[in-house]
């Protein structure tokens, strides 16, 4: 049976970028093939009762930011808190990572490098131009990769994930689902390490 973690997420999401990393070398050490899953989060967040961010109440956007410079330090990550490029829309890189994953590009390679285009080096990940330069960076033909991102096959694709994110009970970025239980934030990593380590039964909420 193979052993594989569903990684829900969105290229826009500092949270999911703060976790990249360290999730998947957990996911390495442990023997799972992680299964790259982008979902447009606004379309999650409707489902399942989440609020964007400008609509959150004052004290929960303060608390982010406390949060957000707490975790660049632990991971020792570059991050501006209020990146030149933010929010912006991150269909375009969600779905390439769908055709990288469907094609056995370097899926981890370019979010990585989205990630950090956005949220430590002031790029706007909704560009074409911006993409179009990671990719053939690593080594792909970025023209190509992005005329398939934009294909009807891909778009059908990424709409599945959000339907089955929410079927999963999944309801931000970053989520880890494993056996079937879903693991929200990448400060949830250290509980997903736990179960892992140990190979015990997914807890259930019924």
């Amino acid at each position: 049976m193979q052993r594989v973690i569903d990684y829900y997420f969105t290229q826009v999401s500092p949270w999911a970028y703060i976790g990249h990393q360290a999730f998947l070398k957990l996911a390495d050490e442990y023997g799972y093939a992680v299964r790259f899953k982008p979902v447009n989060l606004g379309q999650v967040f409707a489902e399942t009762g989440g609020l964007p961010l400008g609509k959150r109440h004052p004290a929960r956007q303060a608390y982010r930011l406390l949060d957000l410079q707490r975790w660049r330090e632990k991971r020792d990550l570059p991050l501006n808190l209020h990146p030149k490029h933010f929010p912006t829309n991150a269909g375009l890189a969600d779905r390439v990572v769908i055709v990288l994953a469907r094609e056995g590009g370097p899926i981890s390679a370019f979010s990585d490098r989205v990630f950090r285009a956005c949220w430590a080096e002031e790029r706007d990940i909704a560009e074409r131009d911006v993409l179009k330069a990671i990719l053939d960076d690593l080594g792909v033909d970025g023209e190509q990769i992005l005329t398939a991102a934009d294909g009807s096959e891909i778009a059908e694709r990424y709409e599945a994930h959000r339907q089955e994110a929410v079927e999963a009970g999944v309801f931000g970025s970053p989520s880890y689902v494993w056996k079937g239980e879903v693991f929200w934030g990448q400060d949830s990593l250290e509980l997903l390490e736990d179960a892992l380590k140990s190979d015990r039964e997914p807890y259930s909420a019924e």
